[in-house]
């Protein structure tokens, strides 16, 4: 029987859902009725370069903006603004192509840390302390899986657990040093940590921009997308955090897991990748 309410133990049986079984590809792989895996592997090695120096950019805009106030303003998420926003830097990116993403994927880069900010002020962070510009940094990191992952190694608190030493380190830094920098080592260091994973899913956008006759239209989508799938896993990530303050780490972390091997159990055989969109089953 759980510890928690049953209002928190449903909240937590979602983000459970939210934070392990949805991905990017599943999404954009029902959206464009191509698989993304594959038109990933048509993609040129220039390409992929590009995509991962798109990365470096995007996210060190978004560090930018971490280390400055994030506001803490009242009132609940804006999530339909910040997609709507992404959206359209999507629709300009899609007219002009892949070549966009180095320009369009810092501004996403830096919406999509605004929305998640967004989340975590609704959820109840106080967006002055740096430990929660660097929480919404780690949700970054939390949408890519490495192929050779195994369950373990790329569950939310294995990925947690990854960053922490990291994480706690630029907090430090970012405690004590006064005007920060993101070209500080610490932080350097953690934007490589969180680049390995984010880089996955920056992949699987490029492939889906990549497919022919994408357009403006296409990229809006992809982008509206990208946002979405990124506010899901800052919800469920927040949403952990709440918990924890609440009932202590080790208790959410036990419950966690015991609602991670529930829907495991329970899972559609039609869903054997565990992708979810919109709350259903990706067959």
């Amino acid at each position: 029987m759980s510890v928690l309410s049953f209002e928190d133990e449903q909240a937590l049986a979602e983000a459970v859902r939210r934070l392990e079984h949805t991905s990017l590809a599943a999404r954009l792989t029902h959206m464009l009725g191509s698989r993304i895996e594959a038109a990933g592997s048509l993609i040129a090695e220039a390409a992929r370069k590009a995509a991962a120096a798109a990365t470096d950019l995007a996210l060190k805009a978004a560090m930018r903006t971490a280390i400055k106030s994030l506001g803490n303003d009242s009132g609940p998420a804006r999530t339909k603004f910040h997609k709507s926003l992404a959206a359209a830097s999507g629709a300009a990116g899609g007219a002009l192509g892949f070549s966009a993403l180095p320009v369009e994927l810092p501004v996403s880069a830096t919406l999509m840390l605004r929305a998640i900010a967004d989340i975590a002020r609704a959820e109840g962070e106080e967006m002055t302390r740096p430990e929660t510009a660097l929480a919404c940094m780690e949700v970054f990191a939390l949408g890519g899986r490495k192929p050779e992952d195994d369950y373990l190694d790329s569950s939310y608190f294995a990925v947690r657990a990854l960053l922490a030493s990291t994480v706690r380190d630029a907090a430090a830094y970012l405690t004590h040093a006064g005007a920060a920098k993101e070209t500080a080592p610490v932080l350097v260091r953690l934007l490589s940590e969180i680049a390995t994973r984010f880089g996955i899913v920056v992949s699987q956008k490029a492939a889906a921009q990549a497919i022919p006759i994408i357009g403006a239209l296409g990229g809006a989508g992809i982008n509206y997308a990208f946002v979405d799938h990124y506010q899901g896993l800052a919800s469920g990530h927040f949403t952990v955090r709440r918990l924890e303050r609440t009932y202590g780490k080790d208790v959410v972390k036990a419950e966690y897991e015991r609602l991670e091997k529930i829907w495991r159990k329970f899972k559609p055989d039609s869903d054997p990748d565990g992708d979810i969109i919109d709350g259903k089953p990706v067959a």
